[in-house]
């Protein structure tokens, strides 16, 4: 039996077990543990050779890189060459773009790799279409964009959202809060500072069997599902943040536009009508989670037209590593003007540790 068939056995008997018992808890606990390892097996494949489970090639660029998904004829391609300037194949049949289509964002001096993808159907994460590599490609990803047709049914996002977290991507979630340490004798210590309401202690065991993991340490922070276990295990997970944009606005009513408009982690568009355009490049800068922080060599003005983008929780090592990796080796302080600076608008003396935010300039002395 192949391994989409067992998945499909797995499914089944899922469907069919029964959640008003308590012992059948174990039981789905197992079945889960079981379905995440055949999905794992069918995407990402044990043996490294061959293209299975492998990406676009595409190499990644600029300050972050956003994946462009969704259903064929959605607006994708629009999209792309009217934020990026970069011409991607439009025409009024299905599944244009082949392949994956990369174009860049200029957003106040930062770069951001926009990456039309594919058309993702149905059935993806079990390998149909070009669905592996579609969704090899998202993972590299730090922001997701779903683009969805208003037109249409709620239909296409579920199952957009049901084929992504199929293959090991969660959108807008945290990585659950449970440290997990191998050990190679002395069994299995559980530990949890929280009252656990969605799993038990007899459930975590039992997944714990089925991965023939025998002797570690766990200790669970937060009150956490037995499918957010079962991901912490696999170790493979993606946590992505995600925004659902809706096209084609100026093709429904006014009252539906507004309900999709309020809708969390959402932004309404009309690419044919250029409409939105510029919020949605503004939300996407947003979602990145970006700050951006200008040099500035003693003597001159600092310079604004280049910034270094990095995460939030940067701090000044982060900086020197973004211009030349041997600045840390030779770093004896730094000048900082700007949010960051306890002296504002003065410039503060800070070390390696110093937490930057954005719009900071910084000034880096060496030995």
């Amino acid at each position: 039996m192949g391994v989409v068939e067992k998945i499909k056995e797995i499914e089944e008997e899922m469907a069919r077990t029964q959640k008003n018992k308590a012992a059948t808890e174990y039981h789905l606990g197992l079945l889960k543990a079981k379905l995440a390892r055949y999905r794992a097996q069918l995407l990402e494949p044990a043996t490294k050779s061959g293209g299975a489970g492998t990406g676009f090639d595409v190499q990644k660029s600029g300050d972050a890189r956003v994946a462009l998904i969704g259903f064929p004829s959605v607006g994708k391609s629009t999209l792309l060459s009217k934020v990026t300037h970069t011409a991607s194949e439009t025409a009024a049949y299905e599944f244009t773009t082949l392949t994956a289509i990369p174009g860049v964002i200029e957003y106040e001096g930062a770069r951001i790799q926009l990456l039309d993808l594919p058309g993702i159907v149905e059935g993806a994460s079990q390998g149909r279409g070009r669905g592996r590599q579609v969704v090899s490609t998202a993972k590299t990803a730090d922001l997701i964009v779903i683009m969805l047709d208003s037109t249409k049914s709620e239909e296409q996002r579920r199952l957009l959202e049901i084929e992504l977290d199929a293959v090991g991507i969660r959108l807008n979630k945290k990585r659950p809060d449970v440290v997990f340490k191998r050990k190679t004798t002395g069994g299995i210590t559980l530990t949890a500072t929280v009252k656990l309401t969605r799993t038990d202690e007899k459930t975590i065991r039992t997944i714990l069997a089925g991965y023939k993991l025998h002797n570690c340490d766990v200790m669970i922070r937060e009150d956490i599902t037995t499918d957010e276990f079962i991901d912490v295990l696999i170790g493979t997970r993606k946590y992505i943040p995600c925004l659902y944009v809706y096209n084609k606005i100026d093709a429904i009513s006014l009252e539906q536009m507004d309900k999709l408009a309020h809708e969390d982690h959402t932004v309404v568009i009309s690419c044919e009508m250029d409409l939105n355009l510029t919020y949605l490049i503004d939300r996407m800068w947003e979602e990145l989670d970006l700050v951006k922080v200008y040099t500035k060599k003693r003597g001159a003005h600092p310079d604004l037209a280049d910034p270094i983008c990095m995460r939030k929780g940067a701090t000044i090592e982060d900086v020197c590593n973004g211009i030349h990796r041997s600045l840390s080796a030779n770093f004896r302080y730094a000048l900082v003007w700007g949010k960051s600076s306890k002296f504002s608008p003065h410039a503060q003396k800070v070390g390696l540790n110093h937490l930057v935010q954005d719009e900071d300039v910084v000034s880096i002395f060496t030995k």
